[in-house]
């Protein structure tokens, strides 16, 4: 039997546990708990398990969801809105300092429940049904859900309909099947992953089934890993001015919502810059904003984001040039030489962060970037690159849009 401790919480930990340290020295992680308070806890390792709270923070209020606690989706919906909110600014704030870098960071922008529009549920077969939701705290399982409170209502709404639609990709018996669903202005657009493919994949009466099930929910969209199931409309999306169609299981901000924050905040950083970069473009969710007032030169890997973009920019009067080229700036990042006509470079890699494209930038004549990002980290080590390479970081806005999760996005100005 695990031994049991009592201990004393200290702080909430980067990823969203409370730390604390054992009776031996030890730092532990304890879920879903928050700082001074006191608790009984099993030491397994490095993790306090089984709490019991002795003293509940005054900070401590009821989760909004039923299912928060087992469902692993959320970490700290126990937590009130201005504390939880300021260690979200200080996660950004520690990780600069590391770097030895220091500026304004701004309040943070939260965006509130309802706000997501995508979701990757899990789906489980148990007996003859299927069960869809989120993996369990420190779990393979799922756990099933009949809401989710992060969601947008539609997928709330669409919950036993995409159970029904899970059911013809259980075919192959080693089939664990995932589905993206993503809130679109035409309707749900669903991208399922998971499906085992060995022995010629899903079979043509699975494939009629799955479509069936889609028309039955009325979505705009189902795919198969990006392989066309069916379709009534093109899944469209707004960029600023611009309807662009999403390609299958492309890129979208998390909220529209805190795209609209983002992107305002990056026009805003670039008003008056006749020529701009937006490199790691995606389907255009900061170009069409950018393109009202400033030439783009739109770069991204993805050849599908690139001609999704392309058809917004066709359908869209009104526009400065957007040039728009698929090109992997991991592999081939734009050169400083090839900066020389640009105004401003706007940046928003994935969480790896971009740090041979800010070398480039940092060694280019360029005066004006802006780092988009969903890691601190990493964009704290190339704030690095750019500060050596003669920029000043004048501002940092937070931007919360996965709510009561330990991750945080960020918009930072550097000019030099």
């Amino acid at each position: 039997m695990s031994p049991r401790e009592r201990l004393r919480i200290g702080r909430v930990g980067a990823q969203g546990d409370g730390l604390a340290v054992s009776e031996a020295g030890r730092r532990l992680f304890a879920p879903l708990t928050l700082p001074d308070e006191l608790v009984e806890a099993s030491i397994l390792g490095d993790r306090a398990e089984d709490i019991r709270v002795l003293e509940a923070s005054p900070e401590r209020i009821e989760p909004p969801c039923p299912h928060f606690g087992t469902c692993g989706g959320c970490a700290l919906q126990h937590w009130a809105t201005a504390p939880y909110t300021g260690w979200k600014t200080d996660l950004i704030r520690e990780a600069l300092s590391r770097e030895g870098i220091e500026t304004d960071v701004l309040p943070a922008f939260t965006v509130g429940p309802g706000a997501r529009r995508r979701l990757a549920l899990h789906a489980r077969r148990r007996g003859r049904e299927v069960v869809l939701g989120f993996k369990a705290r420190r779990s393979w399982a799922v756990e099933a859900i009949s809401t989710c409170v992060i969601a947008d209502p539609r997928i709330v709404a669409a919950l036993p309909a995409l159970r029904v639609l899970a059911k013809p990709f259980f075919e192959h018996p080693k089939s664990a099947p995932t589905l993206h669903v993503t809130v679109t202005a035409t309707g749900l657009d669903v991208d399922v992953t998971g499906v085992e493919a060995r022995g010629g994949g899903l079979s043509a009466d699975a494939r009629v089934r799955a479509a069936e099930a889609a028309g039955a929910a009325d979505l705009a969209r189902l795919t198969l890993a990006g392989e066309m199931l069916y379709q009534a409309r093109l899944p469209m999306v707004r960029f600023g001015p611009a309807a662009v169609a999403l390609p299958p299981g492309g890129f979208l901000q998390a909220s529209a919502e805190a795209e609209r924050v983002m992107s305002s905040a990056v026009a805003r950083a670039v008003d008056g810059a006749a020529r701009v970069a937006d490199l790691f473009c995606g389907a255009g969710a900061f170009t069409f904003p950018l393109a009202g007032r400033s030439g783009v030169l739109a770069l991204d890997a993805s050849r599908e984001a690139i001609a999704a973009l392309a058809g917004g920019r066709a359908g869209t009067p009104g526009l400065k040039a957007i040039e728009a080229e698929a090109r992997d700036l991991y592999r081939r990042p734009l050169l400083a030489g090839e900066m020389k006509r640009l105004d401003a470079v706007v940046f928003d890699p994935p969480r790896a962060g971009a740090l041979d494209q800010a070398r480039e930038i940092a060694a280019s004549t360029v005066p004006l970037c802006v780092g988009v990002s969903c890691n601190p980290q990493t964009f704290a080590r190339d704030a690095a690159v750019l500060i050596g390479g003669g920029f000043r970081l004048g501002s940092v806005l937070p931007v919360d849009q996965f709510l009561w999760s330990a991750h945080v996005e960020l918009v930072g100005v550097f000019r030099r």
